[in-house]
Formats: structure tokens, C-alpha cells, sequence
């Protein structure tokens, strides 16, 4: 099989691609998204997506053959939480997945009855909106570690050979406060410079920057708490080569970029 790339995208917040959007706040998010497949040498056989929503001891993965959707947003229109994503599961890829895991001295195992979060199924849906590719889930470390998360991504790219397409799903700003404020767009932009400098590098530098992205200009401003940068870091360790930005645009006053690993 051809060689699958992988990609860290941004998620949006909640439901947005689905909802009113007069002001084309995520208009060019959506696109980004949506473009996804054809940005890919051919279609994946399966698509392996680490959320930023979900946490657990040592790394989990979603096992079941049909997984239900959590809805795990607040006070939005009731619309949204009748959304459908039916894509199928994938316990051979989850087990697989898991197995890599252990084999490299992490801690990992299959949970059989874990859903979608929204992290999963809202930029899926823009991206397969026929949800016809199966679908596993990865969970983070409950550790937050950045450098396990880059060993966790090592351990899982023999499957980028396997057809498998590995995701990671997150936003490179993530501070609540600092969306539509326009005080962050030069905080959110000092930080987005230095990560697309450190993803840029080879696998050793990459990793040794962004284990330590804590110190990094504008660092804990732009991430308060880091559950949704470290989807970044799995999907930087599935590779040797520099990563290259292939979307980067300013929403909601605050700079937001995505990255593909070869």
C-alpha cells in the first residue's frame, strides 16, 4: 500500500460546521476539511484519530464494530445533537493499534464500549460525509506528557504503511478566554510562529522542541491546559521527515494552524 501521510487539523468548537454561520467565521476551516481526502496518495483503509476530549490512564482505543456518538458540547441548538456520523468501527485496527503500543513499553489497551466524542465526528463529518471509512478513536495519556505522546505516534507509524490514515485532533490556540479577543491575536500568532518553526524541523529537533512547548513564547497563554496540543505531538511522531504547515488563517481573532507529517 502507499505510504498515508498524517495530519494534525483543527476541530472548530462544538457543532460550528453545522450550524448557522453568517459571518463565515468557519468557512475556511470547513474547506481545509473538507479537502482532506484529496490530499491523500489514495483512499485510507482506515482513518486512526487521537481527540483532544478524552483522557485515560495509559492510551485507549475505541474497539467497538459500531460506536455510538457522545455529545459532548453544551448549549447548543437542539439540531445538533441529532447529528449522525455512522461510521463503522474498527476492533482489528484498535487491537492492532493497542498492540503496537505495548510492544514499545507503553500502556494501552482496547476499550469496547467508548464512542466518538466530538473531536472525532464534527470534523469527520466535513471531511467523509458519507462516514463510509471505519473510524478508531484514540484516547491521550492522562499524563499530558508531551514526549510520551511523541513515543506513542513512533509506535504507531508502521501503520501509516498499513493504509491507515493517523490524525490528530485538536487546535494549536486552545484558550477559551482568548477567542474573539482581539489582545491574543498577536499572543495566539507569537505562538503559532514558534510551533510551525519547531514542526518544520527533522524528528529529532521536532521532538526536542515541542517536549517542551511549555517554555515556548506565549506557550501556557495560547494553552492554558494542553489536552488539545497534544494530538499534535502523536501525529509528529509518526514521522522521520519535517512537517510542513498546510493551513494556518486567523478565527475568532486568534491564529489557528494544521500540519502534515510525510
Amino acid at each position: 500500500m502507499t505510504r498515508m501521510p498524517s495530519f494534525f487539523i483543527p476541530h472548530g468548537g462544538g457543532p460550528c460546521f453545522f450550524m448557522d454561520d453568517p459571518r463565515g467565521t468557519w468557512t475556511g476551516m470547513a474547506e481545509f476539511l473538507r479537502e482532506l481526502p484529496q490530499r491523500l496518495p489514495e483512499p485510507p483503509r482506515a482513518i486512526l484519530i487521537a481527540s483532544g476530549h478524552w483522557e485515560t490512564d495509559g492510551f485507549a482505543f475505541t474497539g467497538a464494530a459500531t460506536p455510538d456518538l457522545i455529545f459532548d458540547y453544551y448549549n447548543f441548538p437542539p439540531h445538533t445533537y441529532e447529528l449522525k456520523f455512522p461510521a463503522p468501527g474498527a476492533p482489528d485496527l484498535a487491537a492492532r493499534a493497542a498492540n503496537l503500543l505495548t510492544e514499545a513499553g507503553l500502556s494501552a489497551h482496547v476499550d469496547p464500549g467508548r464512542g466518538y466524542d466530538h473531536g472525532v465526528f464534527i470534523p469527520l463529518m466535513v471531511a467523509w460525509p458519507d462516514a463510509d471509512v471505519p473510524v478508531v478513536e484514540m484516547s491521550l495519556d492522562r499524563s499530558l506528557d508531551p514526549a510520551l505522546h511523541i513515543a506513542a505516534g513512533k509506535a504507531l507509524e508502521p501503520l501509516r504503511d498499513e493504509g491507515v490514515l493517523i490524525i490528530g485532533s485538536g487546535m494549536s490556540f486552545h484558550n477559551m478566554r482568548g477567542y474573539g479577543d482581539p489582545r491574543f491575536t498577536p499572543v495566539s500568532r507569537e505562538f503559532d510562529h514558534w510551533l510551525t518553526a519547531g514542526v518544520e524541523q527533522d524528528a529529532a529537533a521536532r521532538a526536542a522542541a515541542l517536549a517542551q512547548w511549555a517554555e515556548a513564547p506565549s506557550g501556557r497563554l495560547s494553552h492554558p491546559r494542553e489536552e488539545h496540543l497534544l494530538p499534535l505531538m502523536v501525529t509528529a511522531g509518526t514521522s522521520e521527515l519535517a512537517g510542513q504547515r498546510v493551513y494556518n488563517e486567523v478565527v475568532m481573532e486568534t491564529a489557528l494552524s494544521g500540519f502534515r507529517f510525510d
